[in-house]
Formats: structure tokens, sequence, C-alpha cells
């Protein structure tokens, strides 16, 4: 049963279902749409018409029963049993019945992923399977601001999300290096900020930098955005929209330097690392931010916006009378607590329309923002913190699930990458809950993700050789029981996994 994530509980019986051409999809109540796309993730590969009926023919069939008593099994949970007779899946959601079509995939052959008809006999072996994820939290970033991220990769990247059962797709949309997101009342954000002049070659903390001389931008409207949004949603995934503050923020300056503190006109950044220009805190720069994310709102309805809040430099603040000035005004004691000012702004501004902030783990100081969720990269000690003090937290540490990380110990057979090794076993490893948390403190650890950084990510077939295998493994980190977890195992069964990739075109890295 070679399904990744593996799940929860597999049984096998005796006997097989075959598919084929009379084969119809009958559809119980409140299902059609879930049976609907089933039938369209099946029909390429086999050419078959597979139509939709209220009740059973006679003939070999898949039933899809929405059923209340598998509450149990929470959201996303759900049964499939395959029988010589008919495949039936069962969930208490359409969520859990959409996961059930997705290992109903991985269970027929693997040319079921083939875009063109194959002639195949379309056999699954019986089994019966009960399942559910052990984390909320399933996620995928991408920073399309560093290397501009085409809108076709963005849906591609999605269909291989709902394929391993991730769940939240985290967008960074706004940086030193670009703009991306076209914002209605600040045109200059996408006309000015989503274009550099040119990139820097290599890594960016040369002292002696050479650049390409390439322009280099581009930007996704409301309407392509929502696009994203409505097709995440039928994929059962929740965007998460990343708008950096108040560092990471030299686009936004170079498109409206009143938003700076020196008020010098600079342009979009064109090297990587932490860059010095940040937000003014000023009230009309308060107001700024408040416009864009009332925007944002409106594009993206889930629960969480992501607001950066991470690598601000304080140095511009300590130079700046108005700051400083700004600081006395409001009564904090140091530049760290003016930081804590804008994320409190917004964590309030958020909380008013029904919505929840979530930042990088330098939100931490100066103090925590009451309603804010925190995302831990720098190692676990921010989530740790920040579970101890009773907010939720995603952790992500750098070191096991970065995957601009180099895949190999000698860096010399791989592409340029930021630094670090993260091999497959590593991420395969990774146990996002930390052993130094109570299990009530436990319960704030909402998952984790997989951060794709792209600095030195220049394309999409680079950024799927940097995700593929590794997401695979982190999916059955977030989806498995931790007891159920086998690295041969799951090593066994990524072989056939690889080849289905292989037909939906991804350039995964070859396995050592």
């Amino acid at each position: 049963m070679n399904i990744i994530p593996m799940p929860v509980r597999v049984e096998p019986l005796e006997g097989s279902f075959v598919l084929t051409a009379d084969s119809v999809i009958v559809a119980g109540p409140g299902t059609l749409e879930k049976a609907e796309q089933l039938a369209a993730f099946l029909r390429p590969a086999t050419g078959f018409a597979l139509p939709m009926l209220e009740e059973s023919s006679g003939v070999p069939a898949i039933y899809l029963m929405l059923d209340d008593r598998l509450k149990g099994l929470g959201v996303e949970g759900y049964e499939l049993e395959v029988l010589s007779s008919g495949v039936k899946l069962r969930a208490s959601s359409l969520a859990g019945l959409f996961y059930a079509g997705q290992s109903l995939r991985q269970l027929l052959p693997i040319e079921i992923f083939s875009d063109p008809r194959v002639e195949k006999v379309w056999q699954v072996n019986a089994v019966s399977i009960s399942d559910q994820p052990r984390f909320g939290w399933r996620g995928v970033h991408l920073d399309c601001c560093r290397h501009f991220m085409p809108l076709e990769f963005v849906f591609k990247l999605l269909d291989l999300m709902a394929l391993h059962k991730l769940n939240t797709f985290h967008w960074h949309l706004t940086e030193d290096q670009g703009w991306r997101l076209e914002i209605k009342k600040y045109p200059k954000l996408t006309e000015v900020g989503a274009w550099r002049a040119q990139t820097i070659i290599g890594h960016g903390y040369q002292t002696d930098p050479k650049f390409d001389g390439k322009p280099h931008g581009g930007f996704y409207t409301q309407d392509q955005a929502r696009a994203v949004v409505k097709y995440a949603a039928e994929l059962h995934i929740t965007v998460v929209p990343e708008i950096e503050l108040p560092g990471h923020a030299q686009a936004a300056i170079a498109a409206y330097p009143e938003l700076g503190n020196t008020g010098a006109q600079l342009k979009v950044g064109e090297r990587w690392g932490i860059i010095e220009h940040v937000l003014n805190p000023n009230e009309s720069t308060m107001q700024f931010l408040q416009d864009v994310f009332s925007e944002v709102l409106e594009i993206f309805p889930g629960t969480y916006i992501h607001v950066g809040g991470d690598e601000c430099p304080k140095n511009e603040w300590k130079a700046s009378p108005v700051a400083q000035a700004r600081m006395q005004e409001l009564g904090l004691h140091d530049e760290h607590e003016l930081q804590s000012y804008f994320i409190r702004r917004m964590d309030a501004f958020l909380t008013a329309r029904g919505r929840k902030l979530i930042g990088w783990d330098e939100i931490l100081e100066g103090g925590l923002s009451p309603n804010a969720t925190v995302h831990s990269w720098r190692g676990e000690e921010g989530g740790i913190e920040a579970a101890r003090q009773g907010h939720d937290v995603v952790m992500a540490p750098q070191s096991h699930v970065y995957f601009d990380h180099y895949q190999a110990a000698d860096q010399a057979r791989e592409p340029l990458a930021i630094g670090g090794h993260s091999p497959l076993e590593k991420v395969y490893g990774y146990e996002p809950i930390p052993a130094q948390l109570s299990s009530q403190e436990a319960k704030h650890v909402l998952g984790s993700q997989a951060q794709m950084w792209t600095e030195y990510v220049p394309t999409v077939s680079h950024a799927e050789y940097m995700l593929f295998p590794r997401l695979c493994a982190l999916c059955e980190v977030l989806w498995t029981p931790a007891n159920r977890k086998d690295f041969v195992g799951f090593s066994g069964r990524l072989l056939p996994h690889l080849e289905r990739l292989s037909l939906k075109n991804v350039n995964f890295r070859p396995l050592d």
C-alpha cells in the first residue's frame, strides 16, 4: 500500500476491485461536488466517463457518503474500504471525502497520474483504511518576492499539496526585492515596487558583489489572487497571505518614500540579506498598512493573516528624531517595543475584523501581542516560549524545514543554495512537538510547514528540485502518528511515489 502520507490504520483484505468503463460513481446526499472532482481526477488516464448516480445500479461503483458517525475522526478524517463489489469513501465532512479520494488515487496503478489516456487494468487491492491527520496546520510557504513565480506554478504547487494532504499555503507576497500583490489604492506598489533593475549573482554576503544587469519582476492582480484562493479552497487548502512589516519593506518604500525614515528615494532591493530600510512609525504609515490590509482581507477570506515581523533592524529608528519622538509620545522604552507597537496595532486591526495575526518569532521581542500566533523559525525556542504563554504556534525551524538548504553534505554536487544541510532523512525525523512542552502546552502547536525561500531559486524547475522529495517526507511527519513513522518503510513507498511525480512532470531531486 504505497500511500504517502502513511494512513493511521491499514488492513489488507482479500480480493480486488477493478475500475472499468462501466463503473459509475454513486454520490450520496451532499457529496456531488466531491464525486465530480474525484471523477475529474480519474478520467484523463482511464478515459472512462464515470457518470454520477444517486443510487447503485448494480455495476461496479465508487460510493461517496457523508456520515456523522465518523466525527470522531475529525473534520479531515475518513474511512476508505475497497472490496471486489465496490469502493466506499466515508467521512463526516467534504474535506475528509477529498482526502479519501487522494488515498484512492495512490492505491490505483501509478499510471492513473498520466494526462494522456493509458491502456491499463485499473485494479485496486482490497483494503480497509481508517485515517486522520496528526496536525491541523500542514503547510507550504512559497517566497514569490526574491524570484517571481508564475501563476501556473502556484496552481501546480496547490495540486501537489493536495496530493500530499497538505492544507495551508503560506504565500509570501512582499519583500525588499519585490512587492507582488496589486493594491488598488496604492498602484505604485506594483508599478514601481514589483520590479528591480538587477539581481546579485551568488551569495548575498559578498563584500564586492556582482550583479546580472537583468531587470526582474512581476506581480499578481487581485483577480489572479482570488482565482488562487478559489482553486485552493476546492482542494481544501487555505491561503495565508504574508505582507511584511515593519522590516523587509524596501520595495514599498521605493514606491512611496514617505513610508521610510530618511525621505530618500530608494530603489527596489537588488541583493539578499537583512536590509536597514524599514517603515517609519508615523500614523500615516499605520493608515497605509490598514488600507493595504483592508484590500488583502477582501481577497483572502482565511482566518490567518501573516505580517512577517522578522529581521527588522532598528538603526534607522535610533537615528530618526521623528521615530524617537514617536516612542516618547507612546511611552515606549526601546526600539524593540516600537516594533511590538506595529504588531499590536495590526493585531487589533485584524482581530476587530475577525481574523488572527501570525508572525515570525521576532514578534516576541518587545512583548507579544495578545492574540498573535507565533511562527517559530530561529529554532524552536520562540515557539516554546509562546506556547508556554498560551499562544498558538507553527513550528518551522530552519534546521529541518527550510527547503532552501542543501540536500547533500557535499555542496559541490548541488545547485547554489543559501547554506545548511537538510537531507531527506533529517526532514523525516523532525518532531514538531518539543519535548520541553507539557501535554497542555503542546496543544498550542498547530503543526509545521516547509519554507521555500527563493533567493537562490530563480526558476520553477529549481523550486521543484528543492521541494521534492523533501515535501513527501514532511507531509508524513504532519499527518501520520509518530509511532507509525518508519524511514525505511517510507523510503520503500517513496520509490513508486516518485514515478507518480514524474508523470506529473515534477523535477524532483533523485534519491542518493
